[in-house]
């Protein structure tokens, strides 16, 4: 049985950095969902967070799974639902790019605490 583990922090935005997530609450509500979703499709999201008009994610890739294509679920998904839930007025979309990077097992308590401050990051 293969064992991977193989950390990655994605960043990814709202087309053309609309502030679609507006309220802290909002965010809440999408990034919870997002993270179920995650689990419902077996990406291990460790942790997600962003601010009005980008998300952060810390995951590990299992052994079939590409960044590309866990972007892809994950935006994918998102997109539909945050849509079909007319949370917001206007139509949500996100950006076709990410930014990935790894992350050492020795970084992940410092990228976890980066991605969970966002909100005071931005604020």
């Amino acid at each position: 049985m293969s064992w991977v583990r193989i950390w990655v922090h994605l960043v990814f935005s709202t087309k053309n950095r609309e502030p679609f997530l507006h309220s802290s609450q909002l965010r809440t509500q999408f990034f919870q969902h997002i993270k179920q979703n995650a689990e419902e499709k077996q990406i291990w999201l460790d942790c997600i967070s962003g601010y009005k008009e980008h998300a952060h994610c810390l995951i590990s890739l299992g052994k079939d799974q590409t960044i590309s294509k866990v972007s892809q679920l994950i935006k994918g998904e998102s997109s539909f639902w945050i849509n079909r839930q007319k949370l917001i007025r206007a139509k949500f979309i996100w950006q076709d790019d990410y930014w990935a990077v790894g992350v050492s097992e020795s970084h992940l308590t410092k990228v976890r605490q980066y991605i969970h401050d966002q909100e005071i990051h931005h604020h």
